[in-house]
């Protein structure tokens, strides 16, 4: 069986969280969350050194969370839900969560890397939440890639 027909066997079983839930199933699912925490708390340490406000605890949090969301939205609501409702929903938390992240000083506005940064971070956590970890792992290093990478750039440009 193909890892997709696998991963989508697993979203679309009915659940029972009585005494016929699968374990090996119940590891799955926390082995998700733990890959999402996880991912997200890459991103955070590297916001954690760069000395940014938004950190380890944060982005671990909006990756776990928004892991949890998604599987929740795939197990827990039956065959008739809309996982794809939960997720867009997802995203308009995590807009929310971003915009307070972001303020004006004068002429400067700050705060729009850690508001992209905790969106895609949720994307990641939604990703590992699917069970998707090589895109979770690829997101994750890109992501990785634009903020420290692009900030030796910057950095260069400006010292010029």
């Amino acid at each position: 069986m193909s890892h997709a027909h696998s991963s989508r066997k697993i979203l679309t079983r009915e659940w029972n969280f009585g005494e016929n839930y699968p374990m090996d199933l119940a590891w799955e699912l926390a082995i998700r969350l733990a890959t999402a925490a996880l991912l997200g708390g890459l991103v955070g340490w590297e916001r954690e050194r760069a000395q940014r406000p938004a950190g380890l605890r944060t982005y671990m949090l909006v990756a776990f969370g928004s892991a949890l969301f998604t599987v929740l939205s795939v197990t827990a609501f039956g065959p008739s839900a809309d996982p794809g409702r939960l997720a867009a929903n997802i995203v308009v938390g995590i807009g929310f969560l971003g915009a307070g992240t972001i303020f004006r000083e004068g002429e400067v506005v700050r705060g729009l890397t850690t508001a992209a940064g905790l969106w895609a971070v949720a994307a990641i956590g939604m990703a590992a939440g699917l069970g998707q970890y090589l895109l979770a792992a690829i997101s994750t290093a890109i992501v990785l890639i634009i903020l420290a990478g692009v900030r030796v750039l910057e950095t260069r440009k400006h010292s010029e």
